[in-house]
């Protein structure tokens, strides 16, 4: 077909391609023309002669490419080009060319694996990674593989390292170079202080970019990384633009008709769009010189350790960025503002992640069971991540969309067929209509910013938006709230189960079993899930004092969450829905709070306790392993007797002898098998600390060790008397503490495994007298004046010439 557009100069290698090989990945920057351009030149060039089906990331994109390649045929959309979306289908018996979003070819593949009509499938925009993209390819290819030879694989991207998808599918790399006027990036001079608000930096630069462009003209176009950050700018930049100036929002959930009136030129005046990344590639807004960059983008990302998703608002990555400075030279020369400075800019990322790295996986785990796969089984350019994987089975196990080996179930099949996250669709399911408004409620966003965490409060504002406004202190969006029952409808339509009439609450906790949250005690809203996480309400919440609530929403923060929606449930209803999971348990446990082991008997829903009792005749053993966690908690008390044990080993440990780790770390690590037989009747942090560790240590030694160490490390040192002075082995070596006449007649140093002792001599007081390596240099020595000094403080104590020939004694001279 004829084209001006850059992409032109590559059709006919990319049809030539797709006909001798059946695959290709086409690389063309934004704006060259892929998107609605190849689709035609494929059509037209008859390399298949069944429906082409390109898929696209986002609705709005979806809808606009259909409807610009009907335009360029002259007909409506539904005739030659169509499209299928969520909610609305524009098709034909005539149709050639249909558009999709991405979920809706998993459906298709997932319903008749061999496609039947379909000759090609397009996936455009595969930059962004989503994570049904990178599914649906995957299934493709395996498709191909194994049953049709004929399926023409085509992958399209504008910044995507293409070698590695390349490889993967065996293809071929077309490069189309595009076609784009000079952009002027401009970079901040110094980066943003720590107390500068970004968003007053980026409403500041709007305003001088507005003011700095006027002659130039065309559309500004400001990229921020949320609707919240769009509203606060909106509002702001209303006050502060020129009359002249029209601000339009863009985001995913704004309704299409304000989506298309942001994407189509300005009637009159200056046109400045706030967009979220929905306007970084697939979308063309037309009349755009002027991109002001934010820097910040947002992201799900899912935490396998809380089992729970939430938005991070990240740096932009330098393909992101790149993108988004691309939109200003697409009509003419053009500017980009970047907030942040150019030094800044070696430190962003080179790509941001894929989706499948870094989402909740539990809907991509249910279609690979649908499909019957491993994720090794198929061609992923990027494999699930393993924690991940597997708490999104463990939560489908539990819905009962899994079976105990990971096998699909009837019910399981039913969920894959509602267009819904399976928590959602399981309430559906099990509900029925009822749960429609709640179900369209939880999958989109919460249409009540700012207020508190009730549930009830959005179920007043969807049923009567009117009335809600009058009483209620709250702003609605009403936007979200039209969406949200719309939806609700839709879903209405779709369900056929009937189920008792159930409360809300009711509703909210089929689809999060593993959220009942349980108030845990004291003065803050603390609470336990019956997953076994954490979470909290601001204790000016009105739910803050409620004993049990099923949390729908949290901030997903893997320490303790924060609730932002939720609904209070009573025990009885947790009693009638769970009691096939509840059952009756012992636990016997330390408790940090209170230093005991405490024993109870429980009723239990996951980690919540609904009833609690004292456990009687618990038996010992288990006190015992208990006990264990309180001495984790409380530390080894390594002193005395003990701790010269402990060193003695590790003396001789260090000459390289077969011994246990007697170091305090070693024997924590150990305590199960030294501590745990020796510890009955203790239970609590008072017994512990009368608690004698020395026949513990003694017995976890053979009796080859305890021969070993007694002749490498005596324990003791025999004096001329017959008795034993513990020998201490510090950091200074072994030593000993013993009276200085008990030493008399002794004319050899002491040693110990062949080290001289460090010998300190006590007076009759047992106070040091001195202290000497050299007990016979001290006796010809410095033992005159010690002597002298002592016959005058002790008397009655014998104090001989000499030393080395009087007997030893502890006594005083006999009375005369």
């Amino acid at each position: 077909m004829k084209s001006n557009l850059p992409i032109a100069a590559v059709l006919s290698e990319l049809t030539q391609t797709l006909r001798d090989h059946g695959r290709a990945v086409l690389q063309a920057p934004p704006g060259a023309g892929k998107t609605t351009v190849v689709p035609l030149a494929m059509l037209e060039a008859k390399v298949t002669t069944g429906r082409i089906v390109m898929l696209e990331p986002r609705r709005l994109a979806a809808r606009s490419a259909a409807e610009r390649m009907a335009e360029t045929l002259g007909e409506p959309v539904g005739q030659t080009v169509g499209y299928r979306i969520r909610g609305e289908a524009k098709v034909s018996k005539a149709t050639k060319i249909e558009v999709v979003t991405e979920g809706i070819l998993t459906r298709m593949l997932q319903s008749d694996p061999e496609l039947p009509g379909i000759g090609a499938v397009i996936f455009d925009e595969f930059h962004e990674r989503s994570l049904n993209a990178d599914l649906g390819l995957a299934l493709c290819l395996e498709v191909a593989e194994a049953l049709r030879d004929d399926l023409l694989l085509l992958v399209m991207s504008a910044t995507l390292d293409a070698g590695p998808v390349g490889a993967l599918m065996a293809a071929a790399l077309i490069t189309s170079q595009g076609r784009a006027y000079p952009v002027d990036i401009r970079w901040l001079d110094a980066p943003l202080s720590a107390r500068a608000r970004r968003l007053d930096a980026l409403v500041d630069l709007v305003v001088q970019a507005e003011r700095d462009t006027r002659q130039s003209g065309g559309g500004l176009l400001v990229f921020l990384p949320g609707e919240g950050e769009i509203r606060r700018a909106e509002k702001a930049l209303a006050a502060r633009l020129p009359q002249h100036c029209s601000l339009h929002p863009l985001f995913g959930a704004l309704p299409f008709a304000k989506q298309r009136a942001a994407i189509q030129p300005a009637k009159s005046g200056r046109k400045v769009v706030l967009a979220t990344a929905i306007a970084e590639t697939s979308l063309t807004i037309q009349d755009v010189r002027v991109v002001i960059d934010m820097g910040l983008a947002r992201r799900a990302r899912f935490d396998p350790g809380s089992g729970m998703s939430r938005l991070v608002t990240e740096r932009v990555t330098r393909a992101e960025s790149t993108q988004r400075t691309g939109r200003a030279g697409r009509v003419a020369e053009g500017i980009c503002y970047r907030l942040w400075t150019k030094g800044e800019e070696g430190a962003l990322a080179a790509f941001p992640p894929a989706e499948i790295e870094a989402a909740d996986l539990t809907g991509l785990a249910l279609e690979l069971a649908q499909w019957g796969a491993a994720p090794g089984d198929l061609p992923f350019l990027t494999p699930p991540p393993v924690g991940a994987l597997s708490e999104a089975v463990e939560l489908l196990k539990m819905l009962g969309a899994l079976d105990h080996v990971g096998h699909i179930t009837k019910h399981g099949r039913a969920l894959a067929q509602l267009p819904l996250h399976p928590r959602l669709a399981h309430m559906l399911h099990h509900a029925g209509p009822q749960a429609a408004m709640l179900a369209a409620l939880l999958a989109d966003r919460d249409p009540l910013r700012g207020a508190p965490s009730d549930l009830t409060l959005r179920l007043e504002a969807l049923r009567d938006p009117d009335r809600f406004a009058r009483e209620r202190p709250f702003q609605a969006d009403r936007g979200a709230i039209e969406r949200i029952r719309a939806e609700a409808k839709r879903l209405q339509s779709r369900t056929r189960t009937s189920a008792d009439r159930m409360s809300w609450a009711a509703m909210a906790a089929l689809a999060y079993p593993d959220r009942i949250a349980q108030r845990r005690k004291g003065a803050d809203a603390r609470f336990v899930l019956s997953g076994g996480k954490g979470a909290m309400l601001e204790n000016g919440d009105p739910l803050a004092a409620t004993p049990f609530l099923v949390a729908l929403d949290t901030d997903g923060n893997p320490r303790e969450s924060r609730i932002r929606l939720a609904t209070r449930i009573d025990l009885a209803e947790i009693h009638d829905l769970f009691g096939d999971h509840i059952a009756w348990v012992n636990a016997c446990s330390w408790s940090k709070r209170e230093r005991r082991v405490l024993s109870r008997t429980q009723e239990r829903l996951g980690a919540i306790v609904l009833d609690d009792r004292i456990w009687k005749d618990v038996p010992a053993d288990q006190v015992a392993v208990a006990m264990l966690d309180g001495v984790r908690d409380l530390g080894l008390r390594l002193d005395g007797a003990a701790a010269r044990l402990a060193r003695r080993v590790e003396l001789v440990r260090a000459e390289g002898h077969d011994l246990p780790d007697f170091t305090t770390d070693g024997l924590l690590a150990r305590l199960e098998a030294w501590l745990l037989p020796m510890l009955t009747g203790v239970r609590s942090g008072e017994d512990w600390k009368r608690f004698d560790l020395l026949p513990a240590l003694r017995a976890s030694l053979s009796w080859e060790q305890t021969q070993l160490i007694d002749r490498a490390a005596p324990g003791s040192f025999v004096t001329p008397l017959g008795r034993k002075v513990p020998i201490d082995y510090g950091d200074g070596g072994p030593e000993i503490s013993v009276r200085l006449q008990e030493m008399f007649g002794v004319t050899q140093h002491p040693t110990s495994g062949g080290v001289a002792l460090k010998v300190t001599l006590l007076s009759p007081a047992r106070r040091p007298i001195q202290i000497t390596r050299d007990l016979p240099g001290f006796w010809v020595g410095s033992y005159e004046d010690v002597r002298k000094d002592m016959r005058a403080q002790y008397p009655k104590h014998p104090w001989p010439d000499d030393p080395t020939q009087a007997d030893p004694t502890l006594r005083a001279k006999p009375r005369k």
